[in-house]
C-alpha cells in the first residue's frame, strides 16, 4: 500500500512515519508551505524535513511557490475560520497529487497535533477524498504526542513554536487575548 503524507514539520512527522512503516505501508511525504509565515520561518521548517527525510530515507516532494498571498486574501476577515480553510487547501493538495502519483491514500500530521482540531482534519480529509477519488486514511496519532517530541529534541531539530500562519505566530507570541474582538 502506498500513502502520501501530507507533513507541516519534521518534528510532527516522526511518530505518524514510525506508525505508518511499521503496518508496512509506503511513505512517501509532502510538503506545502503556503499556509506558514514569516517565509523565513517556512525555509527552516523545509530545510528540517529535508534533512530529517535525507536521514530517514524519505522520499519528499514540496509543492512549488510561496503563494502567501493567496492564503491573506482568503482569511482576512474570517480569521475565526481559517483553520477550516488551512486544512482544506492542504488536504486538497495531498489528495490531487495522491490521486495524480497513483497512491492508495493520502493522510496528514496534522493527526499528530495534539493543539490541531483533529474532528474537522478528519471530515475535510474524507470529504476531499471522496471529491477528488483517493481515500483518506486517519489514524490518530496524538497517542504518540510525548514520543514525537522527545525523539525530535534527541535529533536536535528545529522546533517551531507555533502552528504556522501568522495568526497563530501573533497568538503563541502576544497571547491570545490580543486576538479577541
Amino acid at each position: 500500500m502506498k500513502i502520501l503524507l501530507h507533513i507541516c514539520c519534521a518534528p510532527c512527522s516522526i511518530y505518524p512515519i514510525r506508525v505508518l512503516k511499521t503496518h508496512d505501508i509506503s511513505v512517501m511525504g509532502f510538503f506545502y508551505p503556503h499556509n506558514i509565515h514569516p517565509y523565513t520561518e517556512m525555509k527552516r521548517r523545509k530545510d528540517t524535513l529535508i534533512s530529517y527525510a535525507e536521514q530517514i530515507g524519505l522520499r519528499i516532494i514540496s509543492q512549488e511557490g510561496y503563494n502567501l498571498e493567496e492564503f491573506l486574501r482568503n482569511t482576512a476577515f474570517r480569521e475565526n475560520s481559517r483553520c477550516h480553510y488551512c486544512y482544506y487547501e492542504r488536504l486538497k493538495a495531498a489528495a490531487l497529487l495522491a490521486k495524480r502519483g497513483k497512491f492508495d491514500y493520502f493522510t496528514s500530521t496534522l493527526l499528530y497535533s495534539k493543539f490541531q482540531k483533529h474532528d474537522l482534519i478528519r471530515s475535510i480529509g474524507e470529504d476531499v477524498g471522496k471529491t477528488v477519488g483517493v481515500d483518506f486514511y486517519y489514524d490518530d496519532f496524538r497517542t504518540g504526542w510525548k514520543e514525537g517530541i522527545v525523539e525530535s529534541k534527541t535529533l536536535g531539530m528545529y522546533r517551531q513554536q507555533y502552528c504556522g500562519c501568522i495568526y497563530s505566530e501573533k497568538e503563541r507570541f502576544a497571547g491570545k487575548s490580543l486576538t479577541q474582538t
